[in-house]
């Protein structure tokens, strides 16, 4: 029996090699600027990725080809790129990634302040949190980052002229606002001054200073404007801001409430200050400071209360990135059509044997 065992597990070892082996053989050799390969290995990993991001189970043959092509665009256009001395440093990727945050949170934000927020609603370290949702971790994704960002800007570095040349007439807005003048109606808007206190560890001290300030705020020893200065200081111990609210099904399950309860909401009058409540996370209150009636737009009217951009420079915006994006997508594939000759990369894997390697 010990002879068996000895036998199977040399077997198992033997065929786990092989595996290893098979997924670290290359299947592109780069060599624009230096010599480096695209293994089996790194394309099952980006594979892996885009499945985490899309939530397909699987690819096609087909669609990991694509994968590849992609893959091989990247390490041509990164090598270029350093042939021609092009770079970005590590401050401008974080400048870049914490922009890309804030969008997503609604307001500026240190990687600190993500991590706590993240770590808060989820449990999850950064780390953790980047690999369950996008297939990397948080230095892999800011690799990747800087890698896409570096292409980009050796692309823009060719193609100035011709993405600079973009354009969106009067006649262009004014026509999409007709076609599409349906969709331009602003529901019910309240505006909300809002004051959230996290708990942190002392959910006592965060009660009493949610109980302080609306008491300040109430008896006009502190303005909105203060507060909302304050609450953006490092340690202050809360946030404060504005928010809107629009009259929906979809506005209450953001804000937690059923609709009955957001009715109640907007059935309040301008000054309306609520009593301080708890979540699970922090002590809360908010003042109603505005309230807008639900109106179809005009090409003059603002998109949103307070943004200071009307329809007219939303639709011009809207379409110029159309526009933009367009000439980037052609300009990429003009320089990637001029850098894949058989000088810059050797395809080692094709026909029927890349076929077979990407069946898996």
């Amino acid at each position: 029996m010990k002879r068996l065992f000895a036998v199977l597990f040399v077997f198992s070892v033997t065929v786990f090699f092989a595996s290893a082996q098979n997924d670290l053989q290359p299947l592109v050799t780069i060599k624009l600027n230096k010599t480096e390969s695209i293994t089996l290995k790194q394309l099952k990993n980006r594979v892996a990725v885009y499945q985490k991001q899309t939530g397909m189970p699987s690819f096609t043959v087909e669609q990991k080809k694509e994968i590849l092509d992609a893959m091989i665009d990247e390490k041509l256009a990164l090598q270029a790129a350093q042939k021609a001395g092009l770079s970005i440093t590590d401050a401008a990727v974080n400048d870049y990634f914490l922009n890309s945050i804030a969008a997503q949170v609604g307001q500026p934000i240190s990687e600190q302040e993500f991590a706590a927020l993240i770590k808060s609603q989820s449990g999850m370290s950064l780390d953790d949190y980047f690999s369950a949702q996008i297939g990397m971790n948080l230095s892999e994704y800011k690799n990747f980052l800087k890698n896409q960002l570096i292409a980009q800007q050796y692309v823009m570095s060719l193609k100035r002229n011709e993405l600079q040349s973009t354009s969106v007439s009067d006649a262009e807005i004014r026509s999409f606002f007709e076609i599409n003048k349906s969709n331009f109606v602003q529901n019910d808007i309240l505006k909300l001054f809002l004051v959230v206190i996290p708990k942190g560890k002392d959910a006592e001290s965060a009660k009493k200073t949610a109980d302080s300030l609306r008491t300040d705020l109430k008896n006009k020893k502190t303005t909105y404007a203060q507060l909302k200065v304050k609450g953006k200081l490092e340690n202050s111990g809360f946030q404060a801001g504005d928010m809107y609210v629009s009259k929906g099904t979809l506005a209450a399950q953001q804000l937690g409430m059923d609709y009955d309860a957001l009715l109640k909401l907007f059935s309040q009058n301008v000054g309306f200050m609520s009593d301080v409540t708890e979540t699970p996370s922090d002590f809360q209150f908010y003042t109603v400071q505005e309230k807008y009636a639900a109106k179809i737009l005009a090409l003059d009217d603002e998109v949103q209360p307070d943004t200071a951009i009307t329809v007219y420079e939303y639709i011009k915006q809207q379409i110029g990135r159309q526009k933009e994006a367009a000439a980037f997508a052609s300009a990429v594939e003009d320089v990637m059509r001029s850098l894949r000759t058989p000088e810059n990369y050797h395809m080692l894997k094709t026909g029927d044997a890349l076929n077979k390697l990407l069946d898996w």
